[in-house]
């Protein structure tokens, strides 16, 4: 599994003129992130949260006290420390788990390897790039991925281009 740091909200940019910032919020949203003080190894440390009320958040950090400050982190990441973050329940995972594995078909054959995870809305959305370069998308659910470890990914054959 990766140790890679968990992102868990992206800065998308200044909220008003005294230093706050607006926030995507990524994973389990608002009450994920109230429980960390300080993110990206230290770098920023938070003063303030609260709900936008629109499915993301108002932050402020120290040492951002005013709006020009606050539009030169848009496009931050807020990331902490995997080993920061609550165990994992049954069947759950971050996204960055999956990013890297070799992605293999249901009858032996290599398929490529997953390049990133997404979320649309209905359901998580696997990434894979083939050899040749190309990349395709299968919907992370046990009729198209029935099987995924720490190793590799298993799709089933139905759902290759």
């Amino acid at each position: 599994m990766s140790r890679d740091p968990i992102t868990l909200a992206a800065i998308t940019g200044a909220h008003g003129v005294a230093g706050e910032v607006r926030l995507k919020l990524l994973g389990d949203g608002l009450e994920s992130l109230k429980a960390h003080k300080s993110f990206n190894d230290g770098a920023l440390k938070l003063t303030k949260l609260r709900s936008d009320n629109k499915g993301g958040a108002i932050a402020r950090f120290a040492g951002v006290g005013d709006r020009t400050a606050a539009e030169k982190l848009r496009g931050t990441t807020l990331s902490v420390a995997r080993e920061d973050l609550p165990p994992l329940g049954e069947g759950e995972f971050y996204h960055s788990d999956l990013v890297g594995l070799p992605a293999i078909a249901d009858n032996g054959e290599a398929v490529g390897t997953v390049r990133a995870v997404e979320n649309f809305g209905a359901t998580d959305i696997v990434e894979i790039e083939k050899p040749d370069g190309k990349t395709f998308m299968v919907p992370l659910t046990t009729a198209a991925v029935p099987e995924w470890n720490g190793e590799r990914l298993i799709v089933s054959a139905d759902f290759l281009d």
